[in-house]
């Protein structure tokens, strides 16, 4: 069963803290991993991509020149896809990208990350967390107390707006509740700040 240092808002060590060796000790999947990435960034995309097909360009009303006699090759509108300012053929058009993953293999995923920051030693766990007031000052004293000088994800078991607020200014440093862990945010961190309640609410939905 992994043991981390538990900190203080002051940056002091109060004591350890034992995580979950299912949710927090286990080899991380580097393929798992990678299928989870690939579809939050997919789903991410906003494919509002579109361009016009024959049907929807401009002109080409009439036959530009009868069928037999001209010598030249036959042609039924100038809009055909040949044409310059003709419509393209297959081209992409507005869709979603999204598609979902197992629910088995997205829970791998998460534990996985998780687990590969407990071994990068790059996880700090705080007794508590709370502000008096959003302020961004206090937020950047914080994490300067706890040795944070990087990108950062902050973790609070609920939604605390007084934490979002004094960390959304800052560059690199984002806030998302418990229930809203995800892989993607966790890897693109260099640190993951979780309070020591986030850590149970955790463990007790993927355990």
């Amino acid at each position: 069963m992994p043991k981390v240092a538990l900190f203080n808002q002051s940056g002091s060590q109060v004591g350890d803290i034992e995580l979950s060796d299912a949710v927090f000790g286990i080899e991380p999947n580097q393929h798992v991993l990678h299928e989870a990435v690939v579809m939050q960034q997919a789903s991410l995309r906003q494919g509002t991509h579109k361009v016009k097909g024959r049907s929807e360009v401009r002109g080409g009303g009439r036959k530009p020149w009868r069928q037999k006699g001209t010598g030249r090759a036959r042609q039924g509108s100038i809009r055909s896809p040949q044409w310059v300012g003709g419509g393209v053929v297959f081209g992409p058009t507005p869709r979603s990208y999204g598609y979902n993953l197992p629910k088995k293999v997205r829970r791998l995923a998460i534990k996985s990350a998780l687990s590969s920051k407990v071994q990068a030693e790059e996880i700090v766990v705080l007794d508590n967390l709370t502000l008096d007031a959003p302020k961004t000052k206090e937020m950047v004293a914080l994490l300067t107390n706890l040795s944070v000088d990087s990108k950062a994800l902050v973790v609070t078991a609920d939604y605390n707006e007084t934490v979002a607020l004094s960390a959304r200014n800052i560059p690199g440093v984002s806030f998302v509740a418990a229930d809203g862990v995800n892989v993607l945010d966790v890897l693109k961190h260099d640190k993951l700040v979780i309070t020591k309640d986030a850590v149970e609410k955790v463990e007790e939905v993927l355990a």
